[in-house]
């Protein structure tokens, strides 16, 4: 049974920290102003622009400190990370869930912070948001539809995100648990307290900043794992940044995914918008969702 946390609403609080990469407190002021227009008061953990001068927000023991007593602060309704980068898996053992347990409150993020969601929905059975952080809210009017969806899941609004089609899709309609992230972190799951379990959940998966191959090498240890075996069904987001070796790959990424994936029977989404750019809606991990993949379209609800 998943535990779900409890919808916010105005005049809540909201914390904003950062328990992986360095960023700069000019960083989170958009996000701030953006969530205190929508009734919420916003308390700033220590780590969002901190004074560390290597590449993390602090040291692991302050990060940690930052997170846990977010975390346990029960006037704290909800978290939203200020990025990602890495270093949650430095710290994600060491977290305390006891009284969090006792209260659980949405933490909202993705990239490296996918470690720390689907620890929470594999060890504690918690769900999360992935969805944007602080630093997404600079984006200005542009990525404003997006930053909006992340209103809508901390405050219940059902989802409803509609898709353009894709020639790699394949139809059907299906309804799961949802689950996935970041593909790098998903695959450094494996093995750990953390690991992403699949069967009979709707997984999604993105990606920046990746070799071609390495891409390539992911899924096929994802394959291997037997995580694309049991699936209700999978969403393919977006894959940005990629790069090439100096003798080419010879096929450009959503082949490369495709032609992994293919032969399984359930139904397929290419191009939903999650990812390490402006289209990113908020998903809510660890909740039931209907995917239907169309000649037309694309819903998942």
């Amino acid at each position: 049974m998943i535990t779900v946390p409890k919808n916010i609403k105005p005049g809540d609080k909201i914390g904003i920290v950062c328990p992986a990469g360095y960023m700069e407190y000019t960083r989170i002021e958009a996000c701030k102003k953006q969530l205190e227009e929508w009734g919420f008061e916003v308390v700033v953990g220590k780590t969002v622009g901190s004074s560390s001068e290597t590449y993390f927000s602090g040291t692991d023991e302050e990060r940690l400190e930052d997170l846990q007593q977010m975390m346990d602060d029960s006037s704290i309704k909800a978290i939203v990370c200020g990025r990602g980068g890495y270093g949650t898996v430095r710290i994600v053992d060491q977290i305390s869930f006891k009284k969090f347990k006792k209260r659980p409150k949405w933490i909202v993020g993705y990239s490296d912070i996918t470690i720390l969601l689907n620890h929470l929905l594999a060890k504690h059975k918690i769900a999360s948001i992935h969805g944007p952080m602080a630093g997404a809210f600079n984006n200005g009017e542009e990525g404003k539809p997006f930053n909006d969806s992340l209103l809508g899941a901390l405050t219940g609004k059902r989802s409803n995100y509609v898709v353009e089609p894709h020639p790699y899709n394949k139809k059907g309609v299906c309804v799961g648990e949802l689950t996935g992230g970041n593909l790098s972190l998903l695959v450094n799951t494996i093995g750990t307290k953390s690991e992403v379990k699949t069967k009979n959940k709707i997984l999604f998966i993105e990606e920046v900043g990746e070799l071609k191959y390495t891409i390539d090498r992911m899924f096929w240890q994802l394959k291997r794992a037997g995580k694309f075996d049991d699936l209700s069904g999978l969403i393919i987001g977006g894959f940005s940044e990629t790069r090439d070796t100096v003798r080419p790959y010879g096929k450009d990424v959503i082949d490369i995914i495709h032609e992994i994936v293919k032969d399984y029977p359930y139904p397929i989404c290419y191009g939903f918008p999650v990812s390490h750019e402006k289209d990113n809606v908020a998903l809510r991990i660890g909740m039931g969702h209907r995917l239907r993949v169309g000649s037309n379209k694309v819903i998942l609800d």
